[in-house]
């Protein structure tokens, strides 16, 4: 028998004050206090040590560490955003170019594929104009090629935002050593932790030992003097070419119970992607501070699965029918039925905070209401849609669908 969930509030989480955890695992760093306002000055960054180059087979999460720190002009920079021509992390190098040329940086995005390729007109590549009226470079090709792509230009900081491993990243990586480029950054993922007992998150936590993004991480730790690491989950934001906020919205305006697996009380964590540039910026701009640094590239709330579409109904001023289901009752693959994990999936900023002094925005009641107005405009609440998976889970359930 189906079981429906309420409509009432929903449940946000927030990630408790940490006490200055050292997240960084390649290397651990041994600092020592010299100040107590590092975090909310904008100049401020931090000397760190390295004691060893290694990676975690268990899980240490630290309680403590103290930071030297010292006060430096902001300097402007040079950045190549090596950015993918698809998934959801495309909307990363959009945001991220567009904070930075705002910070009078100068930007460069090299875009996977041709300009003139299908992918090209859709978001977020079809605003790209944004970043050009805004002073920023764009161009595409092979990053395999990268050298060639960008024409003997100098920069001072690389973003890889593209490859999921080795294979795809030591190009950039190598090229990027060869040049004299000062910092490297790369967009790994929240997704190689291993499933934890304690939930959340952390930096330090274990990863999947077989994970690509791992012997990315290991590559740019054994390579690059000046490095750090990124690691979203789930981001919502204007622009962004996967469904996250969309699949809710669907059935919502369109009537249709939302079925989702399990007990609906999983915890995820979804961020504005304002807040992951916001994040990368603070890095470019805070060098010794981010150095050799590893950050969950995350918002510092929570939000159950319910939750989400309780959420997605109010910014939609729409009623809710949420269904659960077990996936394997059904038989239905619940990686293909939805849009998140099933099961607690939830990481924490803590190092982002920490180091970096970073503060996040977003405000899902309020950010989620902004994406459902650009829902409506672009017209995708009149699209036509089939929805075969949802109609084999509700009539497993002998849940009624209205036509």
């Amino acid at each position: 028998m189906a079981a429906l969930a309420s409509s009432s509030s929903s449940l946000l989480f927030s990630s408790p004050p940490s006490k200055l955890p050292s997240p960084s695992l390649y290397p651990l760093p041994r600092l020592a206090l010299s100040t107590s306002s590092f975090l909310s000055s904008s100049s401020s960054s931090l000397s760190i040590s390295p004691s060893f180059f290694g990676y975690p087979t268990t899980s240490r999460r630290y309680s403590a560490s103290s930071f030297t720190v010292r006060a430096s002009a902001a300097e402007k920079k040079k950045v190549l955003i090596v950015n993918t021509n698809s998934g959801g992390h495309a909307i990363i190098g959009f945001y991220f170019a567009k904070e930075l040329l705002g910070s009078g940086h100068e930007v460069t995005i090299l875009t996977v594929g041709e300009e003139g390729s299908d992918k090209m007109k859709k978001p977020p590549f079809n605003r790209f104009s944004e970043i050009v009226s805004a002073g920023g470079k764009t161009v595409w090709g092979d990053p395999a090629d990268v050298g060639k792509v960008v024409a003997g230009a100098t920069f001072d900081v690389v973003l890889d935002n593209n490859g999921k491993d080795l294979d795809t990243v030591r190009p950039v990586a190598d090229w990027t050593k060869s040049s004299g480029v000062k910092q490297f950054l790369y967009i790994s993922s929240a997704g190689i932790y291993k499933p934890t007992d304690e939930p959340p998150h952390v930096e330090g936590d274990v990863v999947k030992a077989n994970a690509g993004h791992v012997g990315v991480e290991k590559y740019i730790a054994e390579i690059f003097s000046s490095w750090a690491i990124f690691r979203p989950q789930y981001m919502i934001g204007s622009g962004n070419n996967k469904d996250s906020e969309e699949w809710f919205f669907d059935r919502i305006v369109r009537k249709r119970p939302v079925p989702i697996p399990g007990s609906g009380m999983q915890l995820t964590n979804i961020a504005h992607v304002r807040d992951l540039s916001s994040m990368l910026t603070l890095a470019v701009e805070k060098p010794e501070a981010a150095c050799c640094n590893i950050f969950n590239c995350v918002s510092d709330r929570a939000v159950t699965l319910d939750g989400m579409a309780r959420l997605c109904a109010e910014a939609a001023g729409l009623p809710v029918e949420i269904v659960h289901y077990d996936p394997k009752a059904v038989g239905i693959d619940a990686k293909k039925a939805f849009p998140f994990r099933n099961m607690h999936f939830y990481s924490e900023p803590r190092a982002a905070k920490d180091i970096l002094g970073w503060n996040g925005t977003t405000n899902l009641p309020e950010d989620l209401k902004e994406r459902f107005e650009e829902y409506v405009k672009i017209g995708r609440d009149k699209k036509p849609m089939q929805f075969e998976i949802d109609d084999k889970i509700l009539e497993s359930l002998k849940v009624p669908v209205t036509v």
